[in-house]
């Protein structure tokens, strides 16, 4: 299976961007600009995606199951790989995610910030921040350091975070 190395090993910062119509392909980005994957978000409503390697190899894949708030991600087989949720916190921003045998990971972040920790029990594994501009809506820039997380996984899980943000803004505006 085609990968990204993850962070210590020999990779740096990774971008890709949410598409502002929510549907469409959209580049993975090396620092110098050059595409080392694919982001194909499968529908406008954000129920899923599919993310693709350099090769056009397709890696993972995420998606909210029928009537969930939690993102489930999976190889490009469809076997499971972890389950990402939303957890209550006072002005922070958190998220857990569950893998199968890889341990669990918070996602973190102070409530008006927009840049993220990663961290397992003792240490931060990878960081990302939102770079969005005026006319993006959803850009990020991604550091893995993690020995046990693809980066390519990562992507999936932080289009899934934006996903589960996007989902409760449009529920507390209604």
């Amino acid at each position: 299976m085609e990968k990204l190395l993850p962070g210590g090993n020999g990779s740096k910062e990774l971008y890709f961007r949410d598409n502002f119509f929510n549907a469409g392909v959209t580049e993975i980005l090396n620092e110098q600009g050059e595409s080392i994957g694919q982001i194909d978000l499968k529908s406008a409503f954000g129920s899923a995606i599919d993310v693709y390697g350099q090769n056009g190899q397709l890696l993972y894949k995420g998606r909210f199951p029928f009537f969930s708030g939690e993102w489930e991600i999976t190889d490009g087989g469809g076997g499971q790989l972890g389950v990402l949720r939303s957890r209550f916190a006072w002005f922070t921003k958190k998220f857990t995610y569950e893998t199968d045998g890889r341990g669990s990971y918070d996602i973190t972040s102070p409530a008006f910030s927009k840049e993220y920790e990663v961290s397992d029990e003792s240490k931060i594994v990878a960081d990302f921040k939102q770079v969005n501009g005026w006319f993006d809506s959803g850009a990020y820039v991604l550091n893995n350091q993690s020995d046990h997380l693809d980066t390519y996984e990562l992507v999936a899980v932080i289009m899934g975070m934006h996903e589960i943000q996007k989902n409760a803004a449009a529920n507390s505006s209604t």
